[in-house]
């Protein structure tokens, strides 16, 4: 890969990445299509792990499937382009574990800041949902990666032979 491909890719990369954090942070905070209108109410929080996974498979039949769907597969995709973008623009987050570490700690940033705001609620469940989201990312980053290597050797291998 040219320089200045690998510079494009960076370029392309930086504005999808900004344009994911505006996107993630209108649905997470503004969107009155998921619930996030500023309302005085007490803090809203869960710390018992799988909780809340487990009351919406319970009752998935009375809540229906687009609250079942956002809630549980909606916080793992929301940080798949997290995880697949980051090892583009860092060398340093080439590493399962530090994109396993940096999701979840951007997912705890995002979830004490709903915390605070009092928009949507403090929930480890969606901690370990985002975190999952960021994982599956960075796994969709490095079959990405190894389909883009073997076709940059074949294509070598080819002008080699010519």
């Amino acid at each position: 890969m040219t320089i200045e491909t690998k510079r494009k890719i960076q370029a392309l990369s930086i504005v999808l990445f900004i344009l994911y954090l505006f996107l993630l942070t209108y649905f997470l905070f503004f969107s009155e299509g998921f619930g996030r209108v500023y309302t005085e109410r007490e803090y809203a929080y869960n710390l018992e792990p799988f909780r809340e996974i487990r009351r919406f498979w319970i009752y998935r039949e009375e809540l229906g499937f687009w609250a079942v769907f956002t809630n549980l597969a909606g916080n793992v995709i929301c940080f798949v382009p997290f995880g697949a973008i980051l090892p583009v623009l860092n060398h340093k987050a080439r590493n399962f574990f530090v994109i396993t570490f940096l999701s979840f700690e951007f997912s705890l940033l995002v979830e004490c800041a709903q915390l605070i705001s009092k928009v949507g609620s403090f929930d480890v469940d969606d901690l370990l949902l985002n975190t999952i989201g960021g994982m599956a990312g960075y796994i969709l980053y490095v079959i990405c990666d190894a389909i883009r290597r073997k076709h940059d050797s074949k294509k070598t291998k080819q002008d080699r032979g010519r």
